[in-house]
């Protein structure tokens, strides 16, 4: 029999304990099935459902493309792959990424959000940035219930704050509270489908599901999803498209790539930073090969012409230096500095 609620679970630094906590507390006969996206290591083999098993009384795993979702069982997204609600079936996909991360809260929650409506409980645990806004916005859009971790309670509490200023929670709770929240939302009789439970939301939302899905997102008409911006996408340097949710606004490129705004510009400026680092290494190597071509001439009995190139040499040196000295300098604009920005932003 197909699950009849959803639970949909996300999570990034310092998620683990607070995953831990919530499971702790949920029955073996929860009649609701949960999904669960950490952000981990894309290469490396996750313990996780064997850490949440052990946690509590419900079974973790991590779910095969096209498994039946069933209650009582915990399903956590596979590395690199993004974990999706299809038609009550488990979608396990490497589909573009989103927040720069696959796999993503935010697709999981959307798919979640189309497919359940109402009977969706969204909640957004311990994490840095701001996956996982967009999704819960669409979860309470289409009348399901959102959750927060207190900020607080939270080791990292960007994605918590993100989500308050973004969303309207309707709990905010200590990971240690929301195992017990849960079975008691699910107990109760789910909200009737409200007049948010609009057809151009859920267009939208089937429409990004699938792309999160399988991409192909330019033939599926990711244009309509809002305007084109003059950004380019950090992931593949495609154009961007702005998309507007309530107060929010976030991006997506015509390959498929999905951004919030601070995933963007952490992105922009990672990438600028790149670039940097590719001029200060062509300038030594033009300084190196300088050096190398005075040397052969004034071997050759060419000092004039050797002099020239060796001074060009030592012009590329200094250059380099000066980009160096930019980058490495304690004004660097860096992903590390937007951090803290927003940390201070949000307190």
């Amino acid at each position: 029999m197909f699950s009849s609620r959803v639970v949909v679970v996300g999570a990034s630094a310092g998620g683990i304990a607070s995953l831990i906590e919530l499971v702790r507390q949920l029955p073996a006969d929860l009649p609701a099935a949960v999904l669960v996206v950490q952000h981990l290591a894309p290469h490396h083999p996750s313990d996780l459902p064997s850490i949440l098993s052990r946690a509590g009384a419900l079974e973790a795993v991590h779910p095969v493309d096209g498994e039946t979702l069933r209650d009582g069982r915990i399903y956590v997204a596979p590395p690199d792959r993004h974990l999706l609600i299809e038609d009550h079936h488990i979608a396990v996909k490497r589909g573009p990424k989103e927040n720069r991360f696959r796999p993503s809260v935010d697709a999981l929650f959307r798919s979640a959000a189309y497919t359940f409506g109402e009977r969706a409980i969204g909640v957004v645990l311990s994490g840095a940035l701001d996956d996982g806004t967009s999704g819960l916005w669409s979860i309470k859009r289409l009348g399901g219930v959102t959750i927060v971790q207190d900020p607080a309670d939270a080791q990292f509490d960007s994605m918590p704050v993100s989500a308050l200023e973004q969303v309207e929670i309707d709990h905010i709770v200590a990971a240690g509270a929301m195992g017990k929240l849960i079975s008691a939302l699910i107990a109760a009789p789910a909200a009737q489908a409200s007049d948010k439970s609009d057809d151009d939301v859920r267009k939208r939302l089937a429409l990004e599901t699938s792309i999160s899905s399988n991409g192909d997102a330019f033939a599926k008409g990711v244009t309509d999803l809002g305007d084109y911006t003059p950004f380019t996408c950090p992931e593949c340097e495609g154009v961007l498209i702005r998309v507007k949710e309530g107060r929010n606004v976030r991006f997506r490129c015509h390959t498929g790539h999905g951004l919030s705004r601070e995933a963007l510009l952490y992105g922009v400026v990672e990438k600028v930073e790149m670039r940097y680092w590719d001029v200060m290494r062509s300038l030594e190597e033009a300084a190196m090969l300088l050096e190398e071509m005075g040397h052969t001439l004034d071997t050759n009995g060419e000092s004039r012409a050797a002099s020239r190139f060796r001074e060009n040499a030592k012009k590329a040196a200094r250059e380099s230096r000066q980009v160096r000295d930019l980058v490495l300098g304690d004004d660097a604009l860096g992903g590390d500095t937007l951090l803290e920005d927003a940390a201070r932003r949000r307190s």
